[in-house]
């Protein structure tokens, strides 16, 4: 008997390939290599700034409505906490209240002069940074003049607390050859005036100016020019209400004294100063005894 032809069946097997990966990897890796340029940019700005530098930009960039002082308000008249460690437990009372011989002895000698400048030297820092939020405050009180605010420079100074109203290309505080100046001016002193008349400080007005460029037409003099303007702002802000008491100077510096000594003609060196003195306030001579 035939057997019957048996079925052959044939097996196939087929591998599938392996899905594609995607680029989110690359993405990942390009963002770390960012990161990384980024931080060693940063680690590199900050190892070539300098320490006033870092305090400038860090007063730059802190509120203006926050005290910057370690304690108390942020009044003119308000504490100051000297030591920045944070709370410590408080010391034996009688190393606390300096009932020790060795302690009365070194304070009677030395007078307390140490801890007196060290004192005025904190409460000048407070005043000044109390100062410097009460104005940008009174600035930013007025949207209005918002476009003003890179015309408006203040900063603290050797002499006291500048507020600079100063030119910048394309846009000046005052009309060229004029001592008047803008509506817009006016406005910003007129803003200003009640803060002012508020702080103890003494103030002085300086004007400034750019110098001629080589072979350009003479026009009004500098020396008149800047002392009109320096005056005029003394009589918008005496007529905002500060008394003719406040003011210690007015004077013209013409093109002497410019911001940028290397380009003394371009249009920053035009302004008018406004210095708050940080004069000491006479002191009874038996205060500290």
């Amino acid at each position: 008997m035939t057997k019957p032809a048996q079925q052959i069946i044939v097996k196939k097997v087929r591998k599938a390939a392996h899905a594609h990966h995607g680029g989110a990897w690359k993405i990942a890796y390009a963002d770390f290599v960012t990161a990384m340029m980024a931080f060693f940019l940063l680690m590199w700005l900050i190892s070539m700034t300098t320490p006033e530098q870092k305090e400038g930009l860090a007063e730059y960039f802190a509120p203006g409505a926050v005290s910057p002082s370690t304690s108390g308000a942020g009044g003119m008249l308000w504490g100051t906490a000297l030591d920045k460690s944070g709370s410590k437990p408080a010391p034996p009372r009688e190393v606390a209240t300096g009932t020790k011989p060795e302690d009365r002895a070194r304070r009677t000698n030395s007078g307390g002069t140490g801890d007196r400048e060290v004192n005025r030297s904190a409460a000048g820092q407070q005043a000044s940074h109390s100062a410097i939020a009460s104005l940008r405050q009174a600035l930013q009180s007025m949207p209005e003049i918002a476009d003003l605010s890179r015309n408006i420079v203040i900063e603290p100074t050797r002499e006291g607390l500048d507020v600079a109203l100063m030119d910048e290309s394309g846009r000046s505080m005052f009309p060229e050859g004029s001592v008047q100046p803008y509506p817009s001016t006016r406005r910003v002193l007129e803003t200003l005036a009640p803060t002012l008349r508020r702080l103890p400080n003494r103030l002085a007005v300086t004007g400034h100016t750019a110098a001629a460029r080589p072979g350009s037409v003479a026009g009004v003099d500098p020396w008149s020019l800047t002392t009109g303007r320096a005056l005029a702002v003394r009589e918008i802000l005496s007529s905002a209400g500060l008394p003719n008491d406040r003011f210690a100077s007015v004077v013209g510096r013409a093109d002497t004294e410019p911001v940028f000594p290397d380009n003394p003609y371009i249009a920053p060196n035009r302004r008018v100063r406004i210095t708050l003195l940080s004069e000491e306030p006479p002191l009874p001579p038996n205060l500290f005894r």
